[in-house]
């Protein structure tokens, strides 16, 4: 089971679209790599390449 992480001042900010951007800072956190792509990856993950 995953363990929850509350996000905290500067884990995420908002696009001025409205969606939440977790951050690096958040990411690392974490602890593991979703392979979403996620834009602030700290893993290196490429979702184009599908690799790290």
């Amino acid at each position: 089971m995953k363990k929850f992480i509350p996000a905290e001042e500067g884990d995420y900010y908002l696009t001025k679209e409205g969606y939440r951007v977790f951050t690096a800072q958040y990411l690392l956190k974490r602890g593991y790599c979703c392979e979403s792509g996620c834009r602030h990856c700290p893993y290196g993950y490429d979702a184009k390449t599908n690799s790290y």
